[in-house]
């Protein structure tokens, strides 16, 4: 997961990044702003093989009225994301809407159907949805609309019967309870032990903490007291570990699955 500041955070970057990921590591995707297939090109050839894009909302009006500048104001070349990675070689898309933007039951139809196009255009992918629901983040952004559990539990069902070959994944925003509940219902991936802050796996968010203003690295500025320390994305809800997770679901019956990939299967 990447910022999307093109000129720190290129394909050359990444694909160095890839590179030096994948002798550790079966799968690697990438979650990163949109780029033009020859950009995604030189990514997979190092090996990444997965790339999710959420469109955020798919409402235009709602999207046009949070990115006022920029490459990612461009709605379009947003939306096209996913079937650009297709051509450049992903064999994994994921995309999702962040449910709080508009009213979650318009972003459920129109991410049906981006699904339905994905699936018809992209066949030979393995396609996968996300439904995060906006939570507390930096800056203070609070969700313009809301999703109740039980919306949110009908949403799931309900793409689960439409797309039985669909991924569906869960993060780590949903508070533990619920995740174990939905986790034999009609979810596929979990997340765990996540971290939304730079640096929050390495321990190092201390470090060479900086902002970028048009382009230029400058120094953070801190209110008194305030702790030195890189801020997360959003709020997390469930904080076990992965080990904690697995056994949850081997008592609710299910099978932990580390990794279903390998490049050996394509003849890589």
């Amino acid at each position: 997961v990447t910022g999307e500041h093109p000129k720190f955070v290129n394909r050359d970057y990444l694909a160095d990044c890839v590179r030096a990921l994948t002798p550790d590591f079966s799968s690697i995707s990438i979650e990163v702003g949109p780029m033009e297939i020859d950009d995604y090109v030189p990514i997979v050839e190092a090996g990444a093989d997965g790339l999710v894009v959420y469109q955020e909302t798919y409402n235009r009006g709602v999207y046009a009225e949070m990115h006022t500048a920029g490459p990612k104001r461009d709605f379009d070349f947003r939306l096209d994301c996913a079937e650009r990675g297709y051509a450049a070689g992903f064999r994994r898309l994921g995309i999702g809407a962040l449910i709080g933007l508009s009213r979650w039951q318009d972003e459920a139809i129109a991410l049906a159907a981006h699904l339905e196009y994905l699936f018809k255009r992209c066949w030979q992918a393995h396609i996968t949805v996300s439904l995060p629901r906006l939570r507390p983040a930096a800056g203070e952004f609070r969700p313009l609309f809301s999703m109740t559990d039980r919306e949110l539990v009908q949403l799931i069902c309900a793409l689960r019967i439409a797309f039985p070959q669909l991924g569906i994944v869960l993060s780590t925003r949903e508070r533990a309870s619920l995740r174990d509940s939905l986790s034999v219902i009609g979810v596929t991936m979990m997340s765990a032990g996540s971290h939304t802050e730079p640096g929050g796996y390495t321990r190092q968010g201390r470090e060479h903490l900086h902002r970028t203003v048009r382009g230029r690295i400058v120094a953070p500025e801190y209110q008194d007291g305030e702790d030195q320390l890189a801020t997360g994305q959003f709020e997390i809800s469930d904080e076990r570990s992965p080990a904690e997770i697995a056994a949850v679901l081997r008592r609710r019956g299910l099978e932990p699955i580390w990794k279903d990939w390998d490049h050996a299967l394509c003849g890589a």
